[in-house]
């Protein structure tokens, strides 16, 4: 698996060239190394890949001619070679790298260290132009890469999420980005790569499918790769706090386990040293405690077989209480509004493993095996209080408690296997994906429902719900590419699948003479099958030069929807879907750092077996849900431009998009208010002022959407500066007492943050955003206007001694809000510890949460029928001391001293 920086097919020529990079001491692969190559008559590259896991690289395009060839490593010498390539398959065997060694008596500083330098579609960043405290993540390393911000919790790159992690090319936690940064230190990392890692079907078949993840790949310090590294804290508080947890890595060149646990009752979801840091893996909402396990491991079994997997167990219970207030938009329900307060107590037992087996026949033929398991078991508790009130009176009101038992299971596998043949450019896939899945769920439900306005109808429900569901698909692919003239290639795809997901909900009144749930209320139940099959057929056409890639794609789908309903009523859909669905793409390249992109796609969304399936949610009497088994596909049609600038020697990077999407036959909701009582069925009434909602189609859906990101150096105080701004205009389609409504929701977003690059002993970083929100609706002709602005200052400072003194400051502005909601806080946490220990690889500190008593968590909700605001409770103030240790052993008894050499 090679990661291409640049790749420039001309499939007409037939020169292969191909290697493998080695450590000459040891003779250990080095995955991740530079290898470029240019015609010895040309001054810029003609094309670069990185070297594999198994640090083997390929060139397959090349014309024939002479040719210059160079291999970097950081830490390496550097290895140049003069090539004449003919008309055949060259194999330069193993080509080994010196490592570098340097008199600490002749080094010189002349300058700065570079930041890092473009290849192709990848940006490579040197990790020591970046400055980090020694005990620092690679999370916290890699937030001062140019481009590289913390958006609503997670990690962008170049304006995109960042997906996946690799390191050394191999994946690390699978696609848990989070737990992968927050596991590794920052000091083993020589280099940290940005780029689009294309889908393994495209890598085995060298067609680009457009499926792309935004990954980051860490290059390891060569003598990093063998040894036993990381972290423990244990710390206990006031109010019984604790904390204890540990992530251990344990490398030995290919073979890599790190082993990660902990266990906390301060909503801390993943393992963290800081505590003084209000960190995204910290959720504000609920008391949450935490005790979880996990298991990441890699190995080369082989020269032929590479194999990765993790596995996460979480045993978790969250006590949450919450108020919210609801104002209704219709204009029959003008002057009305929806109070609610809650408390709930969920405990989650939960599952989660994933393997990864690609085994290299050859270098034509390929097998690579995805399996994926998730088991879960949840116990549910909940009650709470529900009131409809206008401006006058009260209308009806619900006092509701409900005790649930969950049980799922989910299978999934990807099978794909891909042959090249002897013609460049010629290759077959083949791709089986199938999966099972089963949930098993009982409810006991007590509720107390009164009607202010008509008491007689007043009732009391005790009910008991089974719901046994359980599903399955299975999808099969067949492409085949071939080369068309001297640039172009072509792919034929085949695709046919089938999803089948089997219902059956069962729901029991109390019988009061029995003494019993045995009285089963057909018109709440329901028995649901429902089959999607579809079948597709896509012809693809791509011509790519070094500047030029251009892209058309067409599609036909022919899709079958079926739906079986036995109970409360005999029912059976039979529908049948024709589309083609055109794609295309244009980017252009101005040089090896500017490129734009313009691309349009378009697919279908198929409605869940949630949507279809035609029972009555009465968990809320006051808010009752159904489903619709009439429901169609609807299909979205999307285009979208970017434009990047990355200029890593100065560390300047701009990135912006604009996208635009339609979707006809949206699938939206309709919602019914009970003007006088109405009949949902023989039994079950929707009382005067509840409401009754469920999905349709709908026309008229659209959004547009311009983001852009910029960042440079601020040198006088050595520090990151960028901004970045967001705008988003939306156009929601409903239907309200079958009238229709337009929702339209513009939203203006605009931050800046500044993060220090200045030394070890000194890291902040200061950000603030600000949203401006405006929410307007057809129906009523009313607007709503908020708004919110959150700062933060972050600061970790060593000083006399070995003293560490870090803090966490949070400012939080909210206006527009319903009465009693706008409440602007701040949140203070902080400590101050002492490294320990005559290589400071210990640290004793004491930490302050919430120092001002200020903690709170406020959010607005917009929908096509209410306007909600919610508070929920939070982790109140804290005092907790703590001891940290960092585990530092190297093969060869490195030590910190010589750590970065």
């Amino acid at each position: 698996m090679s990661l291409s920086l640049i790749s420039v097919p001309s499939f007409s020529q037939k020169v292969m060239l191909e290697g493998t990079v080695q450590n000459a001491s040891d003779k250990s692969a080095l995955p991740g190394a530079m290898v470029t190559i240019q015609k010895a008559n040309e001054q810029k590259v003609t094309n670069g890949v990185m070297t594999d896991g198994y640090g083997e690289f390929k060139f397959e395009q090349l014309a024939a001619g002479q040719y210059a060839l160079k291999i970097s490593y950081l830490g390496f010498k550097p290895v140049s070679k003069t090539l004449d390539l003919e008309n055949s398959a060259i194999d330069l065997g193993s080509i080994v790298l010196q490592e570098e060694t340097n008199d600490l008596a002749e080094v010189k500083v002349v300058g700065q260290v570079s930041a890092g330098e473009q290849k192709g579609d990848t940006t490579q960043f040197n990790a020591s132009a970046f400055k980090t405290a020694a005990d620092a993540t690679a999370q916290e390393l890699i937030q001062k890469l140019p481009g590289v911000t913390m958006e609503d919790g997670k990690i962008q790159a170049q304006g995109e999420d960042v997906q996946q992690i690799l390191i050394d090319g191999k994946p690390y936690f699978g696609t848990d980005v989070a737990t992968a940064l927050q596991n590794l230190p920052a000091d083993v990392i020589a280099s940290v790569q940005v780029f689009d890692k294309k889908s393994d079907k495209a890598e085995m078949s060298g067609f680009n499918d457009n499926e792309q993840l935004k990954t980051i790949n860490i290059v390891t310090k060569p003598n990093r790769r063998k040894g036993q590294f990381g972290k423990a804290t244990a710390g206990y508080g006031t109010d019984q706090r604790y904390l204890t947890g540990a992530s251990v890595n344990i490398f030995n060149e290919d073979r890599r386990v790190t082993i990660t646990g902990l266990s906390n009752n301060i909503n801390t979801m993943n393992f963290s040293a800081d505590q003084s840091s209000q960190e995204e893996n910290k959720p504000r909402n609920g008391i949450i405690n935490t005790n979880s396990l996990g298991l990441n491991y890699s190995d080369m079994w082989t020269k032929k077989i590479e194999v990765s997997g993790s596995y996460f167990y979480t045993k978790r219970r969250n006590f949450s209480v919450q108020s919210k207030f609801q104002d209704f938009v219709s204009p029959a329900d003008s002057g009305r509004f929806y109070n609610e307060s809650s408390q709930r107590i969920e405990q989650e037992n939960l599952h989660r493993a994933n393997l990864r087996i690609e085994y290299k026949i050859n270098d034509n033929n390929r097998i690579l095996i995805r399996p994926n398991l998730t088991v879960q078991q949840t116990d549910d508790f909940s009650s709470f209080t529900g009131r409809t009130e206008n401006e006058n009176s009260a209308l009806n009101q619900t006092e509701n408690t409900s005790n649930s038992d969950n049980n799922s299971l989910n299978i999934s596998n990807m099978l794909l296997y891909s042959h090249r043949f002897r013609k460049l450019g010629r290759s077959f896939t083949f791709r089986l994906n199938t999966g099972y899945s089963t949930n098993d769920n009982e409810n006991f439900r007590l509720a107390d429902i009164a009607y202010f306005r008509e008491p007689d109808r007043s009732n009391t429900l005790n009910q008991f719900t089974r719901f046994d569901r359980k599903g399955y698909f299975w999808e099969t692919e067949f492409s085949f590419t071939e080369p068309i003239g001297k640039n172009g290639r072509v792919e034929l795809e085949h695709e046919r699948g089938n999803r089948v997901d089997d219902s059956d909900r069962r729901l029991f009144d109390y019988d009061e003479l029995a003494g019993n749930y045995s009285f089963l209320n057909e018109g709440l139940s329901n028995t649901f099958k429902s089959q999607y099959l579809t079948e597709e057929t896509d012809l693809s056409y791509q011509y790519q030069t070094e500047k030029v890639r251009i892209e058309f794609s067409g599609e036909y789908q022919r899709a079958s929807l079926d739906n079986d309903q036995v109970f409360p009523d005999a029912f059976e859909l039979n529908r049948t879907f024709s589309n083609v669905l055109p794609s295309a793409r244009f980017e252009y390249r101005f040089s090896k750092s500017r490129n734009i992109e313009i691309d349009y796609r378009t697919w279908t969304n198929a409605p869940s077996i949630n949507q279809l399936q035609n029972v009555l949610d009465v968990s809320n009497p006051l808010y009752v849900r159904t489903g619709n088994p009439n429901l169609v596909q609807s299909v979205q049609n999307r285009i979208r431009g970017r434009y990047r600038s990355q200029n890593p020697e100065k560390s300047r990077t701009f990135f912006g998009m604009v996208e635009a999407s339609i979707v006809p036959d949206y699938i939206g909701t309709s919602t019914i208010t009970a003007r006088s009582p109405l009949a949902l069925t023989e039994v079950d009434t929707l009382e005067t002022g509840s409401q009754l909602s469920l999905p349709v189609n709908l026309d008229g859906y659209w959004t547009i959407r311009a983001f852009f990101n910029y960042g440079q150096p601020v040198d006088f105080i050595k520090s990151k500066i960028s901004f970045n701004g967001f705008a988003n205009h939306t156009r929601l389609p409903s239907l309200i007492d079958s009238l229709t409504n337009n929702t339209f929701t513009t939203n203006f977003r605009l931050g800046a943050s500044l993060s220090s690059n200045v030394s070890e002993s000194l890291d902040f970083q200061v950000s603030t955003r600000s949203g401006y929100n405006i929410v307007r609706r057809s129906l009523r002709n009313t607007q709503d206007n908020f708004f919110n602005q959150s700062s933060r200052l972050r600061l970790n400072w060593i000083f006399w001694k070995g003293f560490v003194y870090r803090t966490d400051l949070i400012h939080q502005v909210n206006t527009g809000l319903s009465a009693g909601f706008n409440t602007n806080y701040m949140i203070w946490n902080m400590s101050i510890g002492k490294k320990v220990f005559a290589n400071q690889r210990g640290e004793i500190s004491l930490n302050v949460f919430d120092l001002l008593k200020q903690n709170i968590s406020i959010r607005r909700n917009v929908t096509d029928i209410f306007v909600e605001d919610v508070q929920s409770n939070v982790l109140q103030q804290y005092f907790m001391l703590t001891f940290t240790y960092n585990l530092r052993h190297f093969s060869g008894g490195a030590s910190e001293k010589d750590f970065d050499k």
